[in-house]
């Protein structure tokens, strides 16, 4: 049978430590780029389209590579899987420090993004199977709220390695950095059980077929892309946005970007905290982590509006951070209702098929938040697409979830004339 999620001992909360640490240096690596963009266009000459292309281009195969990682670690150790892609995804941030040419960065970018995509499926195989329902909306919180330290921290240090030693060095010394942590997770690695004891080969999980027959996978998809769509125009476009709109440089860049982050992450923890607290007291799981998931993408979209219209700095500033903070419902929440879901067995193909459909919204919002800013000069209109964007993501969870149980996979199985063994071993799995 599946590990239990029982209550967690220390070694899971000691991984879940180590994996909140990883979550930071992901979110840093992959938005670094943000903060050196101006430099970079300065020393190589690339236009803001091509810009655009670049911090678009990590989205790409961060996306389509979800949909190789997802199975493999449904199937196999994700410990190691997830040591590798880290060590894939170092390395390509290190090497952009030396690179020359669009082409070169355009492949690193590439590159990094193979690397991270088995990040969030490898997170939510491990909380799924060591956390009970009741905490998991603490230990998503933590990885999400590592998630926005990681850009806040990435801004902050960023700009002062990028002053210290240019935008190479500043590459060079974060993956060095980066580095370091796979050596107390190598170490704690083979004590992480996420799988049965005596389990040698691959287990079972749901087929992808199972999968888009499921209206609940549906929602989490389009509520995924709306969110992600504000999430990744926001983490990579608000320090270019800072110093070419609203005129703000140097040691005031680093701590006026970094905000917005500061307050996501922390309400992201606390809000997670909430979710839980309120269904140990009795409140259903689904309609909570649901409710908090759709308010939180409300209450960003009351709060960006003004944030890209107002021009008295404090005001923009602080409906900005207002924004992120309300955003921290949905961060906090929206795994554990993926988790919820789709159950143990599924988890991390669940979690890969859905982050790599919703991951191309960071494609798109990309390459949009350049082209519009080429054409119009204005971030208006790109914020305004942010907006909408969140709105779909409502209709998602909310309207096309409908009812947040956890899916029967046995009722999504293949018709019984052609089920075979696998109806039989899914049975067989669920009454274990």
């Amino acid at each position: 049978m599946l590990p239990s999620a029982g209550k967690p001992r220390l070694l899971h909360w000691i991984a879940l430590g180590l994996l909140v640490i990883s979550v930071c240096i992901n979110y840093a690596d992959r938005g670094n780029l943000g903060v050196a963009a101006r430099s970079i266009q300065t020393e190589l000459h690339f236009s803001q389209e091509q810009l655009g292309i670049l911090l678009a281009a990590f989205s790409f195969t961060y996306a389509l590579m979800q949909l190789l990682a997802g199975p493999a670690i449904d199937r196999w150790n994700v410990n190691w899987l997830y040591a590798a892609g880290f060590l894939i995804w170092s390395a390509a941030t290190g090497l952009t420090g030396v690179a020359n040419s669009f082409a070169e960065i355009l492949t690193l970018r590439l590159i990094l993004g193979s690397g991270e995509s088995v990040a969030y499926p490898a997170y939510s195989k491990i909380i799924a199977a060591v956390f009970p329902e009741n905490l998991r909306g603490t230990a998503n919180a933590l990885i999400d709220a590592g998630s926005k330290i990681g850009p806040a921290l990435g801004v902050l240090f960023g700009v002062k390695l990028l002053n210290e030693f240019t935008w190479r060095g500043m590459f060079i010394v974060i993956a060095i950095a980066s580095g370091i942590w796979l050596i107390p997770w190598c170490a704690v690695a083979p004590m992480l059980k996420t799988r049965p004891a005596n389990q040698r080969g691959p287990t079972w999980s749901p087929s992808y077929r199972q999968l888009i027959q499921t209206r609940a996978f549906w929602g989490t998809v389009l509520g995924l892309f709306g969110a992600n769509y504000a999430w990744f125009f926001l983490l990579n476009w608000i320090p270019y946005y800072f110093e070419t709109d609203r005129h703000i440089s140097g040691d005031r860049l680093a701590l006026f970007a970094s905000l917005p982050f500061w307050g996501v992450a922390i309400s992201s923890m606390l809000l997670g905290i909430l979710a839980d607290a309120l269904i140990r007291r009795t409140h259903d799981a689904g309609r909570v982590r649901q409710a908090f998931v759709c308010c939180g993408l409300l209450g960003s979209c009351v709060f960006m509006i003004p944030a890209a219209l107002v021009r008295q700095p404090f005001l923009f500033q602080f409906c900005l951070v207002l924004s992120l903070i309300s955003m921290g419902g949905f961060s906090s929440n929206h795994w554990a209702l993926t988790q919820r879901l789709s159950g143990v067995e599924a988890a991390a193909k669940w979690t890969g098929f859905q982050n790599c459909i919703g991951n191309f919204a960071g494609v798109i919002a990309n390459y949009l938040g350049g082209l519009t800013l080429s054409w119009t000069h204005s971030f208006v209109p790109a914020f305004g697409l942010a907006v909408l964007a969140m709105l779909a993501g409502v209709l998602g969870y909310w309207f096309i979830i409908s009812r947040p149980d956890p899916v029967n996979w046995e009722m999504h199985d293949t018709p019984k004339k052609s089920c075979g063994i696998l109806g039989t071993r899914v049975l067989k799995r669920r009454n274990m």
